[in-house]
């Protein structure tokens, strides 16, 4: 079976890849010849899923999926949540992102924030929605230098170090997208054999 994850994210696809079984190929948006940026305009994280994975389902034809993901701070009333990508600017860059968060973070004694996964699948003509949560805490400074992202600020609740200290492995135990995308399996384990 061929299905198209809709992102050119490399971290995002090997991440995801790994976890696929065997008889599933990912192909990525690069390989089926999607060069543009999909429109992320929703308000929601589920939103800009269902957006991306639509955008591919109606231009190219493919069954696919997509996913979004948010890191949602419990004092910042949710933020940056749908911005996560673009928290301190357009241009997307995770030091200056990470920076600001932390910089916000500041008057808080609250840390507490979960990592937010929405993967949306259309496929024979049907949208199915999975989520997975990753809760845990900001911690004040930067460890580790795996992952990406806000990975080396955010610290799982179940384990005493960053994302960005867990190799790819470690991670797929606690992380909200393995989490989404082991729902995403099942799916089309018991549907798609």
């Amino acid at each position: 079976m061929k299905l198209v994850f809709a992102s050119n994210n490399k971290n995002k696809i090997a991440e995801i890849q790994q976890l696929l079984p065997e008889g599933i190929t990912l192909l990525s948006l690069e390989e089926i010849g999607c060069h543009e940026d999909i429109p992320e305009t929703a308000t929601t994280i589920e939103g800009n899923a269902i957006l991306k994975a639509n955008y591919v389902s109606e231009k190219f034809g493919y069954d696919c999926f997509a996913d979004d993901t948010g890191l949602e701070v419990e004092a910042l009333q949710g933020a940056p949540g749908v911005y996560s990508a673009r928290y301190a600017g357009e241009h997307k860059n995770s030091e200056d992102n990470m920076n600001k968060l932390l910089h916000e973070l500041q008057p808080f004694t609250n840390k507490k924030a979960q990592f937010k996964t929405v993967i949306a699948l259309n496929i024979n003509q049907e949208q199915h929605l999975f989520t997975g949560i990753a809760n845990g805490h900001i911690i004040s400074e930067k460890k580790g230098n795996k992952g990406f992202g806000y990975d080396p600020i955010f610290q799982p609740n179940e384990v005493n170090k960053t994302f960005a200290e867990l190799s790819m492995e470690e991670k797929s135990f606690y992380s909200h997208r393995a989490k989404a995308v082991k729902q995403l399996l099942i799916f089309l384990e018991k549907h798609y054999q």
